[in-house]
């Protein structure tokens, strides 16, 4: 019997869903030693790590010569790390939850990297890694064109938080979304050299675009209060023509034209919406023909289209986790979960969430 290419590819998209959580393990020793992990983030651990026999210590120097240690982020990055432990990085993935993280809301995603960081654009990571020298075959790129499609028309992001409704202004030309970022947050120590401000990138973006109508939209992390303001952030209206807080990003993304950001995952999310984006930063999305970038990366030379990225950066980077069986999933079911989640969490912020984040800033403080 022949087999049609429209079987073909359904019979590899079902093997891939039923190989991500497999082919997520292949990289991970049997042992890790979880360094400083706070008490909310462990069964996390467990659950990204379901295979691997976990021991939590206070720091690398608690690792045994030739063993792993697991680190959040950065952490040890400045450290006389012995060169016989094995450092593995974890941070929050793209499609991480419906709130934000600093809420102590657990994630649906993590990302892992035994290069570097995704943010870090000074050394190579596991991401560029892919992006530079991963062949992309026709079932992957339709997978990942489904995704795509599906993230965009459902207005899923990142963190999925924000209920007023955005109006595009009626008669405004070009329409070019800032988003703010956490100023004291790693990716812009380690992924903008030139401009590092929010204040500084609506200064260049009203400077290069007089014309435009540009909207700020400051972090929700900051928003919440969790997070510091950053420098003179508060002059943001002096160089955008409209601050929004509270809209939701996806369907900010849909109403504008352009997006210019330092690092922000946002510009991210805009490539997947169509959606013009300068890079004043260098994120892991820059640098791959998709972007207009102020400062280049020399490393990445490939060009890739908007697929092959999307497939880079949610099909093969990320780990996902379930919340309702604990277990390892596709990025497919990932949307299933995150769109259900959504639909059941409700648009405003409940009085609960509000005290937590009361006793947050007593306890941890804002940085």
């Amino acid at each position: 019997m022949v087999t049609s290419r429209s079987s073909e590819i359904a019979w590899n998209v079902s093997m891939s869903l039923r190989t991500d959580a497999l082919s997520a393990q292949r990289s991970v020793p049997s042992s890790l030693y979880v360094v400083d992990f706070s008490g909310w983030k462990r069964p996390v651990v467990r659950q990204c790590f379901p295979e691997a026999r976990l021991s939590f210590v206070r720091s690398v120097a608690d690792v045994p010569e030739g063993e792993t240690a697991l680190v959040w982020g950065l952490r040890e990055d400045n450290q006389d790390v012995r060169r016989a432990v094995r450092l593995l990085r974890v941070e929050d993935g793209f499609l991480r939850s419906v709130g934000l993280g600093v809420d102590l809301i657990r994630p649906l995603s993590w990302v892992v990297d035994g290069r570097g960081m995704h943010y870090n654009a000074m050394q190579l990571s596991d991401i560029e890694h892919i992006l530079s020298v991963q062949p992309f075959d026709a079932p992957i790129l339709e997978r990942a064109a489904r995704l795509r499609e599906r993230i965009a028309a459902t207005g899923l992001t990142k963190y999925n938080v924000g209920a007023a409704a955005w109006k595009r202004p009626h008669g405004a030309g070009r329409v070019i979304l800032a988003p703010g970022q956490v100023e004291s947050d790693a990716s812009l120590a380690f992924g903008a050299p030139g401009v590092k401000t929010n204040l500084g990138l609506l200064r260049a973006v009203r400077a290069a675009n007089p014309e435009a109508y540009v909207v700020y939209k400051p972090h929700p992390d900051v928003v919440a209060g969790l997070r510091a303001k950053g420098v003179g952030e508060d002059e943001a209206s002096r160089w955008c023509d409209e601050v929004v807080t509270d809209a939701a990003m996806g369907d900010l993304l849909s109403s504008v034209d352009e997006v210019h950001t330092l690092t922000s995952l946002a510009g991210f999310e805009a490539l997947l919406r169509g959606k013009a984006v300068t890079c004043y930063g260098q994120p892991f999305y820059s640098g791959w023909s998709l972007t207009r970038d102020m400062i280049p990366v020399p490393r990445r030379k490939r060009c890739l289209q908007i697929d092959e990225l999307v497939a880079g950066a949610l099909i093969l980077y990320p780990h996902y986790m379930s919340r309702v069986t604990g277990a390892l999933i596709s990025p497919e079911q990932a949307l299933d979960e995150l769109l259900d989640w959504r639909a059941h969490a409700g648009h405003s912020v409940p009085w609960w969430r509000s005290v937590f984040r009361m006793v947050l800033r007593r306890v941890v403080g804002v940085r």
